[in-house]
């Protein structure tokens, strides 16, 4: 996020913009965007603009810095501006994006598109693309760059260093040099404080970490994301099934992939994907919330349709009707709060069969002491309000199982999505919601059928 002064600076440049848009005053806009405003700024501002202006702000912007702009925006806006150029134009404009970038990018547009980009492409280029592109873009293989740089283990430091110095240009986050046996299988790690801090007649082998293990390349890039964490690695080997160096992914990378699983869960809740654009077009906002709000609708009408059997009950004791949706309600909140923490510890790694157990026992008890705590509160207020003992019990016992029901199922049923294959976060929302509804609703009016008509 932005400091104070930096979001005071991009509201300035945008407006700046933006009148320059509005005047038609494009030789200040190009100055502008020439002198002042760095690439990463430009990105920011054109992610910041309803879609109708991104294509003028895009057009103007010199193609010399083209390529550092697209580098820095979102997934849907690089494409939407990709989509019509020729294919020596998209390589031009994607020539600084690092290669794991640009093999994501490729995904996202057209077979026929970014088959034409791979042909006009150096042939070295065009290989190392094709590496990545064989992978998921979700996994270790999709995040690592082909980039590495290898040393064998029974050189001096001194050749290293001269190795070293013989690159025109050497990746950014270096930190490790990888060592390989002669058939490239990851032997160890040479760091480069290790490297300047000894002797330089020392071979590597004898002052290399053998220790570290290369990351495989099916690995879930969630996985990933926890091993960095968890090493606190700032880059990371990445190997083939039978041991061989293929790539090496760097902090920033996972970076991205923790900012990107934090949309998602966030998103999902409302059933919209992590590249959902601030500004994108009414008309594409609307189909890919459309679907969403159709399942929901079914799921609202399943919970209809149980109070429709217990009719006669609320038209008996009208009472009922403004008190039938306090049950679903707490249930839903409970059971949202349980599932939130379980979707967050299957995220993090932190939820095995070991601990399931323990984790819905766990759950029981915060679910029953708060479907008794909300019970008593309730149904003392409801026997204040219409100094009827039965209807308090009524509506005190339903939250109470309902709340019990719903830890149970918040618990449950991600554990189960998971097992399954089903992104617990996208669908898990509305399956509880549909639960806790259903039973809420039935607990309720049931009880009030069976015991106050009788």
């Amino acid at each position: 996020m932005p400091s104070h002064f930096e979001q005071a600076q991009l509201e300035h440049y945008s407006l700046l913009l933006n009148q320059a848009i509005n005047d038609e005053n494009f030789v200040e806009f190009k100055l502008l965007i020439e002198n002042e405003l760095t690439p990463s700024t430009i990105a920011h501002i054109i992610e910041s603009t309803p879609s109708n202006q991104r294509d003028v702000i895009w057009q103007n912007i010199p193609e010399s810095i083209q390529s550092e702009v697209i580098a820095y925006l979102s997934d849907d806006i690089q494409t939407s501006f990709l989509k019509g150029l020729t294919p020596e134009k998209i390589k031009f404009a994607t020539q600084d994006l690092e290669r794991d970038d640009l093999a994501d990018l490729l995904q996202q547009l057209p077979v026929k598109v970014s088959d034409q980009v791979l042909e006009v492409m150096e042939p070295q280029d065009r290989l190392d693309i094709q590496v990545l592109l064989a992978y998921d873009e979700d996994s270790a293989g999709g995040l690592m760059n082909t980039n590495c740089i290898s040393v064998r283990p029974n050189i001096t430091l001194e050749a290293v260093l001269r190795f070293l110095r013989e690159h025109k240009d050497l990746p950014e986050q270096l930190d490790n040099l990888f060592v390989t046996s002669r058939h490239n299988k990851l032997v160890g790690v040479l760091r480069l404080s290790t490297l300047l801090t000894h002797e330089p007649e020392l071979t590597v082998r004898e002052v290399m970490n053998s220790d570290i293990e290369g990351i495989l390349a099916t690995t879930s890039s969630s996985e990933v994301a926890q091993l960095f964490e968890r090493h606190d690695y700032v880059s990371a080997p990445v190997v083939s099934q039978t041991g061989a160096l293929v790539g090496w992914i760097t902090v920033d990378d996972v970076l991205d992939v923790i900012r990107e699983q934090a949309d998602h869960t966030v998103l999902s809740f409302a059933g919209l994907d992590e590249d959902e654009d601030t500004f994108s077009p009414a008309f594409k906002s609307t189909q890919r919330r459309a679907l969403w709000l159709g399942i929901n609708l079914l799921t609202a009408l399943l919970a209809s349709a149980c109070a429709l059997f217990f009719e006669a009950t609320i038209d008996e004791i009208v009472a009922l009707a403004v008190l039938m949706n306090l049950t679903p309600s707490m249930g839903g909140i409970a059971g949202t709060q349980t599932l939130t923490i379980v979707i967050r510890g299957l995220a993090l790694g932190h939820i095995s069969k070991n601990n399931i157990r323990w984790l819905l026992g766990r759950e029981l008890i915060v679910g029953f002491n708060n479907g008794l705590l909300w019970a008593t509160v309730i149904g003392i207020s409801v026997y204040f309000w219409k100094q009827s003992y039965m209807l308090s019990l009524i509506i005190g016992f339903a939250i109470w199982v309902n709340l019990i029901v719903s830890v149970i199922a918040g618990t449950l049923l991600p554990i189960y999505l998971k097992k399954k294959g089903i992104d617990p976060a996208l669908s898990g929302g509305v399956i509880l919601t549909t639960i806790t509804d259903v039973v809420g609703t039935f607990i309720f009016l049931g009880l009030a059928s069976i015991i106050l008509l009788n």
